[in-house]
């Protein structure tokens, strides 16, 4: 066989998956110990359960032929969007957001486990539409299969959670083989989207100052007025391109297209979007413009991973962590401790996990036996490694708090289920790579 498999089974991947939940269960229990050594959470617990029962799954996933699920996979998607809808009508309420449904703490988070159906749904589409993906209109049709459980999510809010579905799906259709000016435009608009949305933010908190310019922002009419001219411009450039099929008036009318877009975002954006999510963007350029509140996790999440020096300071010997310096410890910055108690070699050690699993990833997605298991290889691939570099990233301040966990360490049933059943379709990938 080829590759690193034992008798046709990745046997490396599944290591490094096992080595990083065993990791984060260890870290989980740190989380929960006082700087007096008291133990006073059992999050590190349920976190065992939920890891031998999705090791479970993982087994079962990788057992079974993906034919079925690739039949099935319309309906379970629909079924994943039946669960937000219901989410945002009867879920519990937790630190602001809707998005468990369940009982005390037995609930369930639906939109982990819908980046999974999206990713089988969007393969299944793709591979049987792969003659329609150089057509706008159909990019446009199938895109909108990632935004609508995107747009459900962002409503929860979770604005973490309904990021991960862009990359996973441009992944997605770069592999199918989708024109690259369709991935650009969405690239370049959720760029100027995000820029047009802090940007009044900045005038309040970082200038201090009036600017003049900014009302084309804030001001409503102006606002309306700045759109419907650059509508207008767009309008014609399809025109002129439509008449002369000249290529300077596609680029223009793309360009300005993007532009009206995003600014019509952006409006959106700024009444949809909490305070507290929009002033992340914020104390990512300047903590200190908040050092009590929104920039406190950042400033010390930084100043535990800086302390650990480069073999740490021993586990269950951090001080941040142990003093209760970091909120969301055990999930979104459960980075921050193990920086801090196994330094830079431990973060070394992370990183060749996660390495490990994605370049297993991309290998099986280039030996797959079908274009849906290469393409929904993609999905998954894009999904572990967003989650790793977007989370790391937050911690360490190369990026905004988007409040995205790490994957197979990070506190929470939900997140580790999606997780190892994503492998486990890897290895289901794997195992029928030679099969007819």
């Amino acid at each position: 066989m080829k590759g690193s498999s034992v008798f046709s089974f990745d046997l490396l991947m599944f290591i490094a998956t096992i080595a990083l939940v065993i990791i984060g269960i260890l870290f989980i229990f740190s989380s929960g110990v006082t700087s007096t050594g008291i133990v006073f959470s059992t999050e590190y617990i349920k976190q065992t359960v939920w890891a031998v029962t999705g090791v479970g799954l993982f087994i079962l996933f990788a057992s079974l032929d993906y034919a079925p699920l690739r039949r099935l996979s319309p309906k379970i998607y629909l079924i994943s969007l039946g669960l937000l809808l219901y989410t945002l009508a009867f879920g519990q309420v937790i630190n602001g957001s809707k998005r468990w449904i369940g009982v005390w703490e037995l609930g369930i988070q639906p939109s982990e486990f819908c980046k999974l159906t999206l990713i089988l749904y969007l393969a299944h589409i793709l591979d049987r539409k792969s003659s329609q993906l150089k057509d706008l209109r159909y990019f446009i049709l199938y895109f909108s299969i990632a935004a609508v459980p995107m747009g459900l999510i962002l409503i929860q809010p979770d604005l973490g959670t309904a990021a991960v579905f862009i990359p996973i799906a441009l992944a997605m259709f770069f592999i199918a083989g989708t024109r690259m000016r369709y991935i650009l435009f969405i690239v370049c608009l959720g760029t100027l989207l995000l820029f047009f949305t802090v940007l009044p933010l900045y005038e309040i908190h970082l200038a201090r100052r009036s600017i003049p310019a900014m009302n084309l922002l804030t001001d409503r009419t102006l606002t309306v007025y700045l759109c419907a001219a650059i509508f207008t411009v767009a309008l014609l450039a399809t025109a002129g391109y439509r008449v002369s099929k000249k290529k300077y008036f596609y680029w223009l009318a793309y360009s300005f297209l993007v532009l009206f877009l995003a600014l019509v975002g952006s409006f959106v954006f700024r009444r949809v979007l909490r305070e507290y999510q929009m002033m992340r963007f914020i104390v990512f350029i300047d903590p200190t413009v908040d050092p009590r509140g929104a920039g406190w996790n950042i400033i010390q999440s930084v100043m535990a991973v800086g302390s650990g020096g480069f073999w740490g300071k021993g586990f269950l010997k951090g001080t941040q962590s142990h003093y209760r310096y970091i909120p969301q410890q055990s999930t979104d910055f459960i980075f921050s401790i193990l920086s801090e108690e196994w330094g830079f070699a431990g973060v070394i050690l992370v990183f060749a996990l996660f390495t490990i699993i994605i370049v297993r990833g991309i290998f099986i997605m280039r030996t797959a036996k079908d274009r849906f298991a290469t393409i929904a290889a993609a999905g998954i691939v894009m999904m572990i490694f967003f989650h790793f570099a977007t989370n790391v990233g937050m911690v360490i301040s190369l990026l905004p708090i988007t409040g995205i966990p790490l994957l197979f360490l990070s506190y929470g049933g939900s997140a580790l289920w999606s997780a190892l059943i994503s492998v486990g379709l890897l290895m289901s990938f794997y195992l029928r790579r030679f099969k007819v």
